[in-house]
Formats: structure tokens, sequence, C-alpha cells
């Protein structure tokens, strides 16, 4: 018997609802990410502290991933949502006590990124589990380009907020922002229906001690050699583009001196190709074959955006290059999540998703690591110095 509440809103409608919420947290988090990037960079002037907050972020994310699935595929999707949503906000409020205290500093980001990652373990492979079965599967594409659009729609507004708001009003209230649409986005959680799955045989397969259930999704993808290989390509494309957009906002801030303004009219030129990308794939919904949105998508934002970015001197060319390079991410994000929505069961998506992601991600923390003392040791020194490398990318 169906005990759920008549006024819960069901179907597209809900998801709606939810994609909105999303938007919220979104904006909210984007702002408050910008305004502690650029306090961080400033109090440290070291392109390493801000990997690092980034490092902190995915380790717990990824350790904790085929674990999260599991957690996913058992409890209410709607649940696990509201949860992730909640703890991201804790380590917000965490952070804003201390800098109200006026001991704030860049190693408490680094614990602040840990629970945000733990939270957020959960938080994708919820949102997107739920969607299957939320509407129907001819539109799983156009739901990811929505999802990308509200990712871009939030970074148009993010930066440009974040260094308004920054200047304006000070970290304290952009901090209260980003825990006032983690409410938000809870609270939108709250009215709507998003039903459990069917079971299914591989639902059925995949039961067992929490270990066991925690281990599927490794089963299930090796089985797939297609799927596998679809995750390969984002593990080895994620590794050099973490390197390259890590750097972004420490070589625009360390070449305009500090000038946030540049850094966020470049972050709003990639987040409106972004956005215009999503409307593309939420009205077209990828191509026929979804991979050739996958794999061209890869190529072009590779060669076009992050190559262009890096050889060059000039905020207009930065920023020329960072929508390019962004216009085509909802095209791939898109195809590859419609792939694997349209492929896995609903009932066992929490797992396999989850892991899907560990694949992606296995090296970005790698990335991270690299990245900062590459800049800083490295690459800084060969490139202000008398050196043929210098001359070629030097400022």
């Amino acid at each position: 018997m169906n005990t759920t509440p008549k006024w819960q809103i069901r179907g597209m409608s809900a998801f709606i609802i939810v994609w909105i919420g999303q938007i919220g947290s979104l904006l909210g988090t984007g702002v408050s990410n910008f305004a502690l990037t650029v306090w961080a960079f400033e109090t440290t002037n070291s392109a390493t502290a801000l990997a690092l907050v980034a490092f902190f972020y995915m380790t717990p994310l990824l350790v904790l991933s085929p674990f999260a699935g599991t957690l996913v595929d058992r409890y209410s999707r709607k649940l696990m949502m509201a949860v992730s949503d909640i703890g991201a906000g804790i380590g917000t409020i965490v952070i804003l006590i201390l800098y109200s205290m006026g001991v704030l500093e860049v190693w408490h980001l680094y614990i602040s990124a840990t629970i945000a990652g733990a939270a957020q373990t959960v938080q994708w492979p919820a949102y997107s589990a739920a969607i299957s079965t939320m509407i129907p599967k001819k539109h799983y594409a156009r739901a990811a380009g929505l999802d990308s659009l509200a990712q871009s729609g939030s970074n148009i507004f993010a930066p440009i907020l974040g260094a308004a708001l920054y200047g304006l009003a000070g970290l304290r209230f952009v901090l209260w922002l980003d825990i006032i649409t983690f409410v938000f986005a809870v609270l939108t959680l709250m009215i709507v229906f998003i039903p459990n799955p069917k079971a299914t045989a591989e639902g059925d397969e995949s039961k067992g001690s929490f270990l066991k259930e925690s281990l599927y999704g490794f089963r299930y993808i090796l089985k797939s050699p297609s799927l596998l290989g679809l995750q390969c390509v984002f593990m080895v494309g994620n590794f050099f583009a973490t390197m390259a957009y890590t750097l972004v906002p420490a070589m625009i801030l360390a070449r305009t001196g500090n000038n946030e303004l540049v850094l966020g009219s470049v972050q709003t030129a990639g987040a409106v190709g972004g956005v215009l990308g999503g409307l593309l794939m939420g009205a077209w919904g990828g191509p026929k074959k979804l991979v050739y949105g996958v794999l061209g998508g890869w190529a072009i934002s590779g060669l076009v955006g992050t190559m262009v970015l890096g050889l060059s001197q000039t905020w207009q060319v930065w920023g020329l290059a960072m929508f390019a390079g962004s216009l085509f991410i909802p095209i791939i994000n898109g195809s590859n999540q419609a792939i694997w929505q349209r492929k896995v069961s609903p009932d066992v998506q929490g797992r396999v998703f989850s892991i899907r992601r560990l694949i992606a991600w296995l090296v970005n923390p790698l990335a991270l690591l690299l990245v900062g003392p590459w800049a800083d040791v490295i690459m800084e020194p060969a490139m202000s110095g008398n050196t043929a490398v210098g001359s070629l990318l030097g400022p």
C-alpha cells in the first residue's frame, strides 16, 4: 500500500523542483568557494594551498564511494541527498564560526573540505539514481543537460557574486549565503516524491553483506568491457583536466596582481559556454550514438579549451578558451550519464555509479598533489627565468 502523502509532487514536476533546489545549492557553494579561494591565495600566495583544499575534498569522497553506493541503494535516495546537503552545510558552519572568531587559517579549510567531501559522497549517486525513477528513459540525456545547465548557470553568477560580495560584504556574509542555500535545497526535497526502484534480477544477485554489496559495483563494471573502457577515458582525461584547471585561479591571480574581478570574468566566460552547452544538450538530447558525444567532446574540449588556455597571456583569450572548452562539457557528461542510466538497472545504480565515479576520479588526488609543487617549484622558476620555456610561455 502506498502511504506517500498526496501533497508531495511527482514526475517531471518533482524533478524540476529538485533541480531548482540544486541550482540554489550550487550557487551558494560556488560563491563560497570563490571567496574562500581568493582569501586562501591572498593569505598564502601559493598554488599548493589551493590544490590541497581540493585534495582533502576529493580523497574522502573517493575512499568512501563504494560504501556510499550501498547506502544509496539500501535506503531512501531522498534521505541520502538531504543528509549530504546537511553534512556539507555543517562544514560551512564550522568555517563561519572560526572566521567570526578571527582564528581561521588555511589548514582549517582542509578539515572543512574533508567534511564536505565525506558528506557529498552520497549526493551524486543518490541524485543520479533518483532521476532514473522519476522520469522516463527518453528524457535521461535532457535531464543530464539540465543538470549541466544548473552547474554552468551557477558558475556564471557565482564568480560575479563572489567577487562583489567578498569585496563589499566580506567572507562572513558569503558563508551565511551558502548555509541558506543548503537549507533551501533540503526543503525542496521535502515536498517531492521520489519513487523507490523496482526490484530486478541484478538487484537480487547483488544482495548480501554490506561489504559484498559495496564491492558489487566493481564486479558489474569489470564484466562490461565497454563501460570500463568508457570510464578509463574519463580517468585519463580527468587527470590532466584536474591539473590544468586547478592552476587556473592561481595563474590568473598571479598574472593580474590578485585581481579577483578578472578571475571572476574568465570563470564566468567558461560558465556561459557551459550554459549554452547545457541548453543545447537539454533541447537536442545528444547524438544518436551517445559515445560520439563523449569521445568527440573530450577531444574538442581539450584541444580548443585547455591548450589555448595554458598558452595564452591575456584575459580576453583566457575567457575565449574557457568558453570554448566549457561548451562541450555538458555534451560529454550528458551523453555519458544517459549511457549509464540506460544500461544499469535502477535498483543497483547507487553502487554502480559510485564505483563509476571512483574509476573516473581515481587519479585526481594524485594530480592535485603533483600540480601545486609542479607549478610553485618547477614551472614558475622556469618560466620566470631567462630560459627557453620562459621565453615561450612566461609572462
